[in-house]
């Protein structure tokens, strides 16, 4: 089973969002957590690296909608664990 953190800037983020963020957001993290399973990531959710940010990874979850993560040591052998470091718009791309 994936595990993840978050980092407090993105709980911060999190809480800016609005309701309507929030339920795509969490629309797209559980398609997120079921490709993780299954060992790749959808098309739709464009998981990509972030050129300018060694380790960094990006997660599209609205047509503006953007969370970046990294990848941390495996809590359980085997099995990703994911820290969330932003979510927001296409901007935080430009932030980290």
């Amino acid at each position: 089973m994936p595990t993840f953190d978050k980092e407090s800037r993105a709980l911060q983020d999190y809480a800016r969002l609005t309701p309507s963020q929030r339920a795509e957001f969490r629309e797209a993290l559980r398609k997120f957590v079921e490709d993780l399973r299954r060992g790749s990531f959808r098309k739709g959710l464009r998981v990509k690296r972030v050129q300018s940010q060694p380790g960094v990874w990006e997660m599209t979850w609205a047509g503006d909608g953007r969370a970046t993560f990294r990848y941390g040591e495996s809590i359980h052998p085997g099995d990703p664990h994911i820290i969330w470091q932003r979510i927001g718009s296409h901007d935080i791309l430009d932030a980290q």
